[in-house]
């Protein structure tokens, strides 16, 4: 990552708003953290959104971004050496073949409707079309890959969502936060004949992230999981291997059910709640029950942690019927999310 950017401060903006004081600048380093992260727990409290990120949370997340360079790839809005709202983006392939320009914004509530909001957003599709463009001009993706702006919105956020309605965004896919308010009377389900569950081991993470990948190959939208994001979560202080339920036949990663428990968030809201953050069965071992049996048995392992409720994130769309499983191990849709999509023009 570079350690500096040219023309850092008070860069020009071809969509300016008319706001007393109003400067547009670049990252400048970690001594932004503080400010992003004040900036984001503003608009949270508004906005419905459930954030308990500290300090060190923010560090590490923007230190460890994926095709981003923050120090171009990201803008301050700043009042009178305050800053008020920022922006960046960053870039994924689909599985499917598609492009995808991810950009982020924020902007705090009292700041909203004075044009702030466009000019950020303008700035990162401004930014997004030419780092596209590179990117096929130097043959890293095909000329004729298609290219979308991409994001997902909770609907709870309507400022965001009227600016991203106003500038041609469309809502093309939905997802369901779900909770299971207890973790009471959780069934007892066999594993199918064969099937069985192991201890997570090192050597076992690139066949869990290769079977992951291959599970979810055909689900919209998704895109292929690193191998190192499994090894973060398994470096992790907080790593508990009961929390993930493997299952192998021989050889073989069948399913996988894995659970996380954020401390943080947990305090922040008053609740005692873990997180079902990676489901998937690989084709060979559908049908079978696989995916409810190690369901009841994460929910288990969540009650022995002291756990007293479990969430989850499901596609409202999936075609092999997960939302109908989950609601029959009791979990229930309590928020609806929405992705947003627009073809990037290059």
């Amino acid at each position: 990552m570079n350690n500096h950017r040219d023309g850092l401060e008070n860069i020009n903006l071809s969509r300016k708003p008319d706001v007393p004081g109003l400067i547009f600048r670049g990252f400048r380093g970690k001594e932004d953290y503080p400010t992003i992260l004040v900036v984001i727990l503003g608009c949270a409290s508004v906005d419905g959104i459930e954030h308990s990120d500290k300090l060190e949370d923010i560090t590490y997340q923007y230190t460890h971004l994926i095709h981003c360079d923050l120090y171009h790839d990201m803008l301050l809005a700043e009042v009178e050496d305050k800053v008020v709202g920022f922006c960046r983006v960053s870039w994924m392939l689909e599985a499917s073949g598609q492009w995808l320009g991810c950009p982020v914004g924020y902007v705090l509530p009292q700041w909203r409707h004075k044009g702030i909001g466009s000019s950020l957003l303008h700035f990162n599709e401004e930014r997004l079309r030419q780092i596209a463009a590179q990117l096929k001009e130097t043959g890293q993706i095909p000329m004729d890959v298609p290219c979308l702006l991409d994001l997902t919105v909770n609907e709870s956020e309507i400022d965001r969502i009227n600016l991203l309605e106003r500038n041609n965004y469309k809502v093309r896919h939905y997802f369901f936060e779900m909770v299971r308010p207890n973790l009471e009377n959780i069934p007892d389900i066999l594993l199918p004949p064969g099937v069985e569950v192991r201890g997570v081991e090192s050597e076992h993470i690139r066949l869990i992230c290769e079977a992951t990948n291959e599970a979810f190959n055909d689900h919209w939208g998704f895109t292929p999981v690193p191998l190192e994001y499994f090894e973060r979560m398994t470096n992790n202080p907080d790593f508990d291997s009961s929390l993930w339920s493997i299952a192998w036949q021989g050889d073989q990663v069948a399913a996988m059910v894995i659970s996380s428990i954020f401390k943080g968030v947990n305090e922040t809201f008053g609740r005692k709640r873990g997180y079902i953050d990676n489901i998937c069965v690989r084709r060979p071992w559908r049908g079978q029950g696989l995916a409810k049996a190690l369901i009841a048995r994460n929910l288990i392992a969540l009650m022995k942690l002291g756990m007293t409720e479990a969430g989850l994130l499901v596609d409202a769309e999936n075609k092999s019927g997960a939302l109908h499983l989950y609601e029959s191990m009791g979990f229930q849709v309590v928020k609806r999310e929405m992705v947003y999509r627009k073809p990037l023009e290059i």
